[in-house]
């Protein structure tokens, strides 16, 4: 269609740019078409959303001249970074600011920048309750987010900036699905005490994204969130029991603990979990389930996506 909206996709071949592409796919008749954008598009993922009709571009986010090149001719774009790959919040920094220039360049109409807080905005750095990492971070891969919204103010790119929670995907591909304790028992771990935390289906962020595209400007602007359900470590694992067939208990731990556990990025996540416990309204309150349903009516709980994947989560 000659008036088909083009949205330019970063991380197309992730989990939230790819949950994007494949809700633009799903819909032929909504008036928009994806421009998938990843580094490798000879990878299985790209040739996939190829074939399922996204136009696929290369493009990396170190490289302002392909994020400016990948956006040419895009009504809107989905911009997103990813921490894990590199632990370098000011790597971090310079991505967003080249998807924030590339924006303002190429006369992007709408971009959704996939953000989070900035916790030190409530959380200073003199305050001694959670150590700081890397000399001026609190939480590494929120605060970069967060410190980076301003560019895309500042470049007035017309930008939704949306706050997204704790990927339920993370169980299958980040290492915190249940492991057994010492009787043979499954734990899971979270180390928030009693709090609730907001989580989603990695599918559900683009889908709610491809919403925002398609109500037009409305949430230019604003900041809007979105989680699936906000569950309590015991009611995780009770779900997580009931779905496997087995007991799972909740091992509740304490920050300290959890950022002396033995992995890459340790510190950093028992940091963030401390702050989703010590500040839960403030952090549960932009993150509304019904409001999401509304955006997204197709939003899973933690129970009906388990049924769809609980058989992919590696038990330890």
């Amino acid at each position: 269609m000659a008036d088909t909206k083009l949205i330019t996709v970063f991380g197309a071949t992730g989990a939230q740019g790819g949950g994007l592409v494949r809700a633009i796919l799903e819909d032929p008749a909504g008036g928009f078409a994806a421009r998938a954008v990843t580094r490798h598009v000879d990878s299985d993922k790209a040739r996939a959303l190829a074939a399922a009709g996204a136009e696929v571009v290369a493009a990396d986010l170190d490289d302002a001249a392909s994020v400016e090149r990948a956006m040419q001719g895009a009504y809107g774009a989905y911009c997103v970074t990813n921490f894990w790959e590199h632990f370098s919040p000011e790597k971090e920094l310079a991505q967003a600011r080249n998807l924030a220039q590339a924006a303002k360049a190429a006369g992007v109409q709408h971009v959704i920048w996939s953000t989070l807080e900035d916790t030190r905005r409530t959380l200073p750095l003199d305050d001694a309750r959670m150590p700081t990492l890397m000399g001026k971070y609190k939480v590494p891969h929120f605060d970069a987010k967060g410190e980076a919204d301003a560019f895309f103010r500042d470049a007035g790119v017309p930008t939704t900036f949306l706050l997204t929670s704790f990927y339920w995907d993370n169980l299958i591909h980040f290492g915190m699905g249940p492991k057994a304790g010492p009787d043979g028992v499954l734990q899971f771990v979270l180390p928030m005490d009693d709090a609730k935390l907001p989580g989603i289906a990695a599918e559900d962020i683009g889908r709610s994204a491809y919403a925002i595209f398609k109500a037009g400007p409305e949430s230019i602007g604003k900041t809007v969130g979105i989680a699936g359900e906000h569950l309590s470590g015991t009611e995780m694992a009770s779900a997580l029991g009931r779905a496997m067939g087995r007991e799972v208990r909740h091992l509740s731990v304490t920050p300290e603990q959890y950022r002396g556990f033995r992995f890459p990025g340790a510190d950093d996540l028992g940091n963030m979990f401390q702050f989703k416990r010590d500040f839960e309204s403030t952090f549960r309150a932009p993150r509304d389930v019904e409001a999401s349903r509304r955006l997204n009516p197709r939003l899973q709980t933690f129970a009906k996506w388990l049924e769809n994947n609980v058989d992919r989560i590696p038990v330890g």
